[in-house]
């Protein structure tokens, strides 16, 4: 249709908030050390926020453990605090330039907080959908077309959202299973 306005490009990044729900999803391990865990959490460094795999190696060297060998001394305390401050429940352990992070086992109690993360990052996942479909509204307002070209370009933007929003929560469902399930 006319210019400024692209469904496919819509579909593209609620896909995109859909992967980026399911890669944090993937962090949320159940019982076992995954360093997936640990990687989507931001580490204060040098004045900006970085992903824990952009200050340190992360590694699984046992079924209930990860750690973490943060290649810049000063930032140790800052990787340990943005572990501790992560809200996954686990207690990191110092030890040099090495930070363990044993992963204990799940406790209801536990379950209940990953279940909390999980429907948090579905609402973010959900809040980004909705951002991209504002994007697309406001797009054809902007394009050429009739009011009846308009109401059919809404009513396609509403049906996408409605299946993206659907597969975050379908997704959650899952996770929510998975960590529910001893």
């Amino acid at each position: 249709m006319s210019s400024g306005f692209d469904l496919k490009d819509l579909g593209k990044r609620m896909d995109g908030a859909v992967a980026a729900l399911k890669t944090e999803f993937g962090g949320l391990r159940t019982g076992r050390a995954s360093a997936s865990l640990v990687e989507p959490i931001d580490v204060d460094a040098y004045g900006s926020k970085m992903p824990m795999n952009q200050v340190g190696t992360v590694s699984v060297p046992e079924p209930r453990m990860i750690t973490v060998q943060v290649w810049d001394k000063g930032l140790v305390g800052a990787v340990e605090k943005a572990i501790r401050e992560s809200g996954l429940g686990i207690n990191p352990v110092v030890d040099g330039q090495n930070v363990r992070i044993p992963i204990p086992p799940l406790t209801e109690e536990r379950r209940a907080e990953l279940a909390k993360v999980a429907a948090k990052y579905a609402e973010q996942a959900r809040v980004a959908i909705r951002n991209v479909r504002r994007d697309g509204m406001e797009a054809i307002k902007k394009a050429e077309g009739g009011e009846d070209e308009h109401k059919r370009l809404h009513d396609e933007v509403q049906k996408l959202t409605d299946e993206k929003i659907k597969m975050v929560d379908e997704a959650l469902a899952a996770k929510e299973a998975e960590i529910m399930q001893v």
